[in-house]
């Protein structure tokens, strides 16, 4: 391949990195506190090898392997065996997500918005901008895996030895090389950047649905997934680095996929052909919210299906829980703790808070794409016709309150249908659907909170992502690592009501939704009063 191609790879690397100074050194930093502070967790919390083997016993089930993978080690559950088990595939999931968004946001997103057209103007090489997207993403993986591996070894632990801890970070290295060459194949194929964000993440909730399915029985299905691959490398267990290997050589194969594709495609085009477009606009795009929906309809619509998929996923192992945890001691003492109750029941509201907040990401994806309109200077041409700002941002908010109820009741429905469908004595699908249905209030305020940030703080949106993965871990892992019991106060989704084990509490509900009503109503109030950026 001629080299002139490659012209000015190493200039626009050092771009790209001017442009993530702090983006991508918050992200690996997240990476490697969140997994020695959860290592260390594990150590104080199961402080000798009895402790560790009562909670062996507990995820010897196929819920628990539907949500975290296949356990190894578990007649030896150790610190370490323990840490890959609990934690390697959840960080792995936002490793991908990580990739995902940084791949897209310096190729289609850039690419939109002319950018790539002003760097081809100079003396660069036509491939010479994704490449240097790929080798940047080479770098931070790489500089993943070697944090991340060397903090969980500098803990000290017995059972996390250099290898292990090497592999674990390497896993998620894998990972991440893998989906930023996924996005980059896709950002050739896409006419834009939504579908290749939303096409990414497809892929990988797809590939979350299918391991789960596979590694509660269907084996094979799991190996169709770069997130089945690195859970074979049993890491500090058996510590097999091929499957690494493997899913890095998958990863070279799509970045060579994609400079392929770049190299033969015209600068604004992708190679998934675009739907014709009507002569006239219907009648439902001539208003700001028909305009709204429309921009956001594919990748609302990949979010529902997602959703959907997951739930039944987990759905799909509700019928085995009594029958796996009928001999186990440990779970007949959790049992007494709620009498009245089967484990079924008991174990749904920890599903539905877990579905509830990812069913929350697209609820705030959908408002803070107002935010993106601004940005990108397309919010003065509504403005200078005859469209108010209330208008505008209601047009937002209504999607956002839409999609919440949708994204919910999927969600429910998804874990319903199936686990009814796989459970003797069946529970009421009604029941599921209350269960999901009830943490509305609880995306309504994570809502009303974007809504107020864009009003009166529109440059500190990103809080808000912060606050909802605040509220996962709390709400996720509170239990686990013992946080104080205000901590999941402070986040709405530790007061909604564990339906079906508790009983509905209005009350509670009623002051989160008029809390939502507050912070959209200062949100509003903000809009009017501020200057849209220009």
């Amino acid at each position: 391949m001629n080299k002139s191609l490659f012209n000015g790879t190493g200039t626009l690397m050092r771009f790209i990195w001017r442009r993530d100074r702090l983006r991508i050194p918050i992200w690996l930093l997240s990476f490697a506190v969140v997994s020695m502070v959860t290592a260390v967790a594990f150590t104080d919390l199961y402080q000798n090898a009895a402790e560790r083997q009562a909670i062996a016993e507990t995820m010897r089930n196929p819920a628990m392997t539907a949500m975290v993978g296949p356990g190894y080690g578990l007649d030896n559950y150790t610190e370490g065996a323990m840490m890959a088990h609990q934690m390697l595939l959840m960080t792995a999931v936002v490793v991908g997500l990580m990739s995902i968004l940084l791949v897209a946001r310096h190729t289609r997103s850039d690419e939109e918005e002319g950018r790539i057209e002003l760097i081809r103007s100079l003396p660069v090489g036509r491939l010479s901008t994704l490449q240097s997207v790929l080798l940047v993403m080479f770098i931070v993986n790489i500089l993943l895996a070697v944090t991340t591996g060397i903090g969980l070894y500098a803990l000290g632990i017995s059972s996390m030895d250099l290898e292990g801890s090497l592999l674990y970070g390497a896993a998620l290295g894998a990972v991440g090389l893998f989906f930023a060459a996924l996005t980059a194949v896709f950002a050739q194929l896409s006419q834009n950047s939504r579908s290749t964000v939303g096409l990414s993440v497809i892929v990988l909730l797809l590939g979350y649905a299918l391991r789960a399915i596979g590694d509660i029985g269907m084996e094979a299905l799991s190996w169709t997934t770069p997130l089945g691959w690195v859970l074979r490398s049993e890491v500090y267990v058996q510590n097999f680095w091929w499957p690494v290997w493997f899913t890095i050589g998958t990863a070279c194969l799509l970045a060579v996929l994609a400079l392929y594709l770049n190299s033969i495609r015209d600068l604004g085009s992708g190679f998934l052909p675009a739907r014709t477009g009507k002569a006239h606009a219907s009648p439902a795009l001539q208003s700001s919210l028909g305009l709204a929906v429309r921009l956001q309809r594919t990748g609302l619509i990949a979010w529902a299906l997602g959703l959907f998929l997951i739930g039944a996923s987990y759905g799909s192992v509700l019928g085995d829980l009594e029958s796996f945890f009928a001999d186990v001691e440990i779970m007949q003492e959790f049992l007494a703790a709620a009498p009245g109750s089967s484990l079924t029941e008991q174990f749904i509201p920890m599903l539905m808070s877990v579905m509830a907040i990812i069913g929350t990401i697209p609820v705030l994806l959908a408002v803070l794409r107002l935010k993106g309109e601004e940005k990108n200077n397309r919010l003065e041409h509504f403005l200078s016709r005859a469209v108010s700002r209330n208008r505008l941002l209601g047009s937002y908010v209504v999607i956002s309150l839409f999609t919440s109820f949708i994204m919910l009741s999927l969600a429910g429905l998804g874990i319903g249908l199936v686990g009814n469908a796989m459970m003797q004595e069946g529970l009421p699908v009604g029941m599921f659907y209350k269960a999901a249905i009830v943490y509305l209030p609880a995306a309504w305020v994570i809502t009303g909170l974007a809504v107020a940030l864009i009003g009166w703080l529109p440059k500190a949106t990103g809080v808000v992502w912060l606050y909802l993965v605040f509220s996962f871990t709390v709400v996720y892992l509170g239990a686990l690592f013992q946080f104080p019991e205000w901590t999941e106060k402070a986040t709405p989704f530790g007061h909604i009501p564990q339906l079906p084990v508790e009983e509905q509490n209005w009350m509670v509900l009623a002051i989160l939704t008029a809390i939502a009503g507050v912070l959209l109503i200062a949100g509003f109030a903000g809009f009017n009063r501020r200057d849209i950026s220009n």
